[in-house]
Parts: C-alpha cells; sequence; structure tokens
C-alpha cells in the first residue's frame, strides 16, 4: 500500500531478480524490468546450492555477498535498495507474493539443470497466483537454438559452430545512435532507468556469519583488464608465468560484466580471445542440448573405460606432490588463489584422467570445489575434452607429456618455482608415475573398452 497524498492505494510491482547478472548496466533482464515500469530488486541465496559447499569460507559466496552489497548501496544511493533472502526460492516465493502486490518477476535465463528445474517450479508458482514471469538472454551471446546446423540440429564439433558463430553475430544489423552496429552487440542500457526502481528505505541483508559462512581471504580479479593484454592474448595465453590471461573468469561466471560489451571489444583488439567467448558459449549450448553430460560422458563408449580406484593416488594429485613440477604447480596454484592458468587446466587434467587412469569426473568436482571461475558447462567440457570422451574431444591417444609441456611453455621454470619452491632439491619428490609407462597403460586401456561392444 502507499500514501500519496493522504490516499491509500494498492501498487502492482514488477520484480527483477538477480541470479548470475549481478550488475545494473548491461543487463537485459533489468532493462526490461525497468521498461515496464516501477521495478523492486531482489536476490535470493538459495539453500539448495549453498549447503552442497563443502566449505564455510568458500570463496565464491563471499564474492556473491560482496556484489550483491555494492548492488545494494548503488540503489540506495538512488533512493531505492534490495529485497535480499536467504532460503529456498520455493518458499521465499510465496512470502514475496503475500508481502507485495506482484504484477510480473523478470530474470535472466540460466540453462544448468538445476537452475532449469527450479526456474519451471517458480514459473508454475507464479502462474497460480496470476504473476507473469518473463525470462531474458543475457548470460550468454547465443542460446541453444541460436546457432544450429542447416538440418535444424545442435553443433557437437567446435570449428563449424565457431564460423556460424561469427556469421550470426553479424548478420542482423540496426541502426543506433553510434550508426549502424550489430544487433547481438548491442548493449542494453538499464542504468539508463534506474530511476524507476521502486523507492524504499535500506532493507536489511544476511551476514556471511548469518548464513553460516566465514569471509574468504582470497583475492578476486578485477573486473577490467588493459586493452593491451586483451591485444597480446594471441600471444601470451599459453604462458603461464606472465599476466597473459584476463582472469575475467569469475565475472562471467557471476554476470558482474556484460558478455556483449567484453564481445565487441575482443572483436576490434583479439580473435583469439573472442574465440574464448565462442568456446563459453558452445559448452553452454552442449549442456542445454545434453544435460546428461552432468555425469555421463558425451561419447556413451567411453563409460566402458575401468578407471583405476587410487584415492591415494587423487590425493597427491589434489595436493600438488605427482613429482610432475608443472602437474604440481598448477595445482598448488588452485589452492592458494582459487585460480588455475588455462594451459596448465589442460595439463592437470590429462594426467589424471591418461597418466593416473583416474575418472574424469573426481577431478572436475575438484575443479567445481575449489576454482572462483567454476562454471558447470565450461569445467564439464574442459575435462571431457581432456579424457577424450567429449564433444570436439582430444582423442584418447593424445596424452600430454608433462616434461614437453613444460620446455615449450615454461622452460625458465619461471611458474614452476613460483608455486614449487622446492623444485630442483632433496625435498621434491620423483615422479609417482613413469610417463612411458603411463602412456603404454592409457592407450592400451582405452583401446582395449573403447573395442569392447
Amino acid at each position: 500500500m502507499r500514501n500519496w497524498g493522504g490516499l491509500l492505494f494498492s501498487a502492482l510491482q514488477n520484480f527483477f531478480w538477480f541470479r548470475r547478472d549481478l550488475r545494473l548496466h548491461d543487463n537485459t533482464g533489468l532493462y526490461h524490468a525497468l521498461q515496464a515500469g516501477h521495478v523492486q530488486g531482489i536476490f535470493i541465496f538459495d539453500t539448495e546450492i549453498l549447503s552442497s559447499l563443502p566449505e564455510r569460507a568458500d570463496a565464491r559466496v563471499t564474492f556473491i555477498h560482496d556484489a550483491i552489497s555494492a548492488l545494494k548501496e548503488k540503489l540506495e544511493s538512488l533512493g531505492a535498495s534490495l529485497i535480499v533472502r536467504y532460503g529456498d526460492p520455493l518458499k521465499i516465493w510465496p512470502a514475496i507474493l503475500d508481502e507485495h502486490d506482484v504484477q510480473a518477476v523478470f530474470t535472466n535465463r540460466d540453462f544448468e539443470p538445476y537452475a532449469n528445474a527450479r526456474d519451471n517450479a517458480v514459473a508454475e508458482l507464479l502462474q497460480q497466483s496470476k504473476v507473469a514471469f518473463h525470462t531474458f538472454k543475457d548470460h550468454v551471446m547465443f542460446e541453444k537454438d541460436a546457432v544450429l546446423k542447416d538440418d535444424g540440429k545442435p553443433y557437437t564439433v567446435f570449428t563449424p559452430y565457431s564460423r556460424k558463430w561469427v556469421a550470426r553475430l553479424g548478420s542482423k544489423i540496426q541502426e543506433t545512435p553510434l550508426g549502424p552496429q550489430p544487433f547481438y552487440l548491442q548493449s542494453f542500457p538499464s542504468e539508463d532507468h534506474l530511476q524507476r526502481f521502486e523507492p524504499s528505505k535500506p532493507l536489511p541483508m544476511p551476514s556471511l556469519a548469518d548464513m553460516g559462512f566465514e569471509r574468504s581471504a582470497l583475492v578476486f580479479p578485477p573486473a577490467q583488464v588493459g586493452q593491451q593484454l586483451i591485444k597480446n592474448y594471441g600471444q601470451t595465453r599459453d604462458l603461464p608465468a606472465v599476466q597473459g590471461t584476463s582472469g575475467l573468469g569469475v565475472h562471467f561466471r557471476f554476470g558482474t560484466i556484460s558478455i556483449r560489451e567484453k564481445a565487441r571489444k575482443a572483436i576490434s583488439l583479439s580473435p583469439v580471445f573472442l574465440n574464448e567467448l565462442i568456446w563459453r558459449d558452445f559448452y553452454s549450448q552442449i549442456l542445454a542440448h545434453f544435460p546428461t553430460v552432468v555425469n555421463h560422458p558425451f561419447k556413451p563408449q567411453y563409460d566402458r573405460i575401468p578407471w583405476r580406484d587410487a584415492p591415494e593416488d587423487f590425493q597427491k594429485w589434489c595436493e600438488g606432490k605427482t613429482g610432475y613440477p608443472i602437474v604440481d604447480a598448477g595445482m598448488r596454484e588452485l589452492m592458494h588463489t582459487g585460480f588455475m592458468h588455462n594451459r596448465v587446466r589442460m595439463i592437470t587434467a590429462s594426467f589424471l584422467t591418461k597418466h593416473l587412469l583416474i575418472d574424469w569426473r573426481l577431478g572436475e568436482a575438484w575443479f567445481a570445489q575449489n576454482l572462483l571461475d567454476f562454471d558447470l558447462a565450461s569445467n564439464n567440457g574442459g575435462w571431457q575434452w581432456a579424457a577424450g570422451c567429449g564433444t570436439d574431444a582430444a582423442p584418447y591417444f593424445r596424452i600430454f607429456n608433462p616434461a614437453e609441456q613444460t620446455k615449450k611453455f615454461d622452460k625458465d621454470h619461471q611458474y614452476i618455482r613460483r608455486w614449487v619452491p622446492e623444485f630442483g632439491t632433496a625435498a621434491y619428490p620423483p615422479p609417482m608415475v613413469d610417463h612411458a609407462f603411463a602412456r603404454a597403460r592409457c592407450l592400451d586401456t582405452y583401446k582395449r573398452a573403447l573395442a569392447d561392444g
């Protein structure tokens, strides 16, 4: 109820539900919500997701809490605020409907299996109260059905997908105040309409402690990087000892930056960096079309591989004590920073699945637990690529030689010495498995398993 001039009357509200889009600028769903009228923002710390996290000092929860705090502070500087709740969305939304006269809920789509199930349930719940539920594309450039083969089926090989992705990007040109622009690169100027947020006094927000979490001590990468880094990306991205990658993964994961904005810059600065954004879309549409990849190989025959049950070997890999310096450096970087260089991610994943013959799902889960920029689609796609069982995967007989990878990408051992200070001393352990033996064992195991049936 509002009181204007002494008159009390009910006002219907539009709600915008923040999820993987924790920003006010260039936010598709928020733009459309603000176009529709006054908006109340809401964020829900989803207990279904948070309860599965093993660490109370999970850095990603700290990152999200900080991002939400910043959003709330910005809105309060405009005389509005943000509703922040902690709990089950299927219980929180009925409470919101009791507290407010909700006309419509706007949000951006998420293709992860849990998110799909949750959103379908929320949509049904809202429909029962005659509340509209509007969803929009924001997290990716192209959604699952936007880039398809000529026969209407999804691509499962990256190169032809990327060609059509690029062609589609420039296929629809619209006039803008800046001249002709590709439609898919245009921003949604949600900040232009921020005065349409519902006026409100500052609202309470649960602390990390209220939710049973502790603040992480990890340092988060900035949301902006210099143009020179992007320009040089093609020359430096494979060198873990230099600052050659953007570190923007966590910001893409939680939507604190706009994918459209970064794609616009990449087009003029680095086609190699743009290619990384295409890979992101590719794995997202694979997950959307083939949700079984979450627990099973994309190529079903790879389920026949007899993975070794070797918990002690897995633990050595997790702790960076394999005796292979480039592998150990990557695993220790992950433990200390929540990040691992992309080239080293491939090396460590190949080592676990090929040298140790340990199930890729165990490695995927370890990365999911520890990576700041963990994204289900990309993490799953990368691990299945390394194990040879995914879309567009490296063939099973491609086995990274850690020594050769070191010669190519860290020949002076700068990266290795940064994370493995005992390298080259008697304190450093010998290799836990001989490379030639491991390679032969892997080839024989894969060949036998894939020949069966």
